[in-house]
């Protein structure tokens, strides 16, 4: 039996509050799972950015903010797909307030 199938079995058995924790830990785990974006020490200051690019989340959030489009991003960013758009977003999504004091950091310097 695969580990999900026994966590479904389980679940009946298990009262409100334990399963009120096991969201929880199931959340917290995947709280920074974002596949299409990594922090790198070495890249960009360690800012989030899009996978095999070095373009950070927040420039594509501030693009965004600022009225530009998915077409014309991959346009004027070659190596970025629409799933990587979609990647940024959610994970914007996420740390909205770590992307808007990065926003807010770049305006200011």
């Amino acid at each position: 039996m695969d580990a999900l199938r026994l966590v479904e079995n389980l679940l009946p058995s298990l009262t409100r509050a334990k399963k009120a924790q096991l969201l929880r830990t199931v959340v917290q785990d995947l709280d920074d799972a974002f596949p299409g974006v990594e922090s790198t020490p070495d890249v960009c200051g360690g800012e989030p950015c899009v996978v095999r690019t070095r373009i950070p989340v927040w420039v594509l959030e501030q693009a965004r903010r600022l009225g530009v489009g998915k077409e014309e991003l991959l346009r004027s960013y070659p190596a970025l797909r629409a799933e990587d758009l979609a990647d940024a977003q959610a994970f914007v999504r996420s740390h909205r307030a770590e992307i808007g004091d990065q926003i807010r950091d770049s305006e200011g310097a």
